[in-house]
C-alpha cells in the first residue's frame, strides 16, 4: 500500500470537465487515474473566494440577519461576501463591511486564510478582523435583503451555534477567540 505523503504525484488528471456554469459557481469533474491504476471521476463545484468579517464595536460584534434559500431559513451572520479580483482579503472584508452594516473600520487583519470542503468544493475562504468602526452609509447589493443586528460578545457564540447555525460564522468566532480578541 502507498504511503499517502508519497502518493500526490500518483494522482494524474486524465480530463478536466466542467459540465455547467450557473453565474456563481462553476460544476464538473476530474476523471483520475488513481495510485492502484485505476480510474474514478471527483465531483467538484468551483466557486470565487470568499471573506468572512468579524467585527468588534464596543464589546458587541456587528452581524446580518437574513434569509437563505438554499436551506429556507433566516440566519444571523457574520457580515461575508465575495474577493473580488485583486482585491486582498482584508480589502474585501473592509469593503462588504461598509456594504451590508454600514461600518467602516479602521483597521482589518487576517485571522486565517484555508480550502472549504476540500472533498467537494475548490473555494478559500478567508475571515479577517475589523476594529476601529465608525458608521456610514450601505451600499448593498441589489440582491441583499439584510437587517444589521449587534450581538454582545459573550452571547456570541451560543447564538451562533443555535439552528439554522452556519460554518462561516462559527469558524469566524472560534478563530477570533483562539486568538484572543474576543
Amino acid at each position: 500500500m502507498n504511503d499517502p505523503a508519497d502518493s500526490a504525484h500518483d494522482w494524474r488528471v486524465i480530463e478536466s470537465v466542467a459540465e455547467y456554469e450557473t453565474g456563481w459557481y462553476t460544476g464538473g469533474y476530474d476523471l483520475v487515474e488513481q495510485p492502484d491504476g485505476s480510474e474514478k471521476k471527483y465531483y467538484w463545484a468551483e466557486l470565487p473566494a470568499a471573506v468572512v468579517v468579524v467585527a468588534l464595536a464596543d464589546d458587541e460584534l456587528v452581524m446580518v440577519d437574513q434569509y437563505r434559500p438554499a436551506i429556507g431559513e433566516q440566519c444571523l451572520e457574520l457580515p461575508a461576501g465575495i474577493v473580488e479580483d485583486g482585491e486582498s482579503a482584508t480589502t474585501a472584508g473592509a469593503r462588504e463591511l461598509r456594504e451590508e452594516t454600514g461600518y467602516e473600520p479602521s483597521g482589518v487583519s487576517l485571522l486565517e486564510d484555508y480550502w472549504v470542503a476540500t472533498g467537494v468544493l475548490r473555494h478559500r475562504r478567508a475571515v479577517v478582523f475589523a476594529e476601529g468602526l465608525t458608521p456610514t452609509d450601505r451600499d448593498l447589493d441589489e440582491n441583499e435583503f439584510l437587517t444589521v443586528t449587534s450581538l454582545p460578545v459573550a452571547e456570541a457564540l451560543d447564538v451562533a451555534r443555535t439552528e439554522p447555525a452556519n460554518d462561516a460564522t462559527i469558524e469566524g468566532l472560534l478563530l477570533a477567540s483562539e486568538e484572543g480578541l474576543l
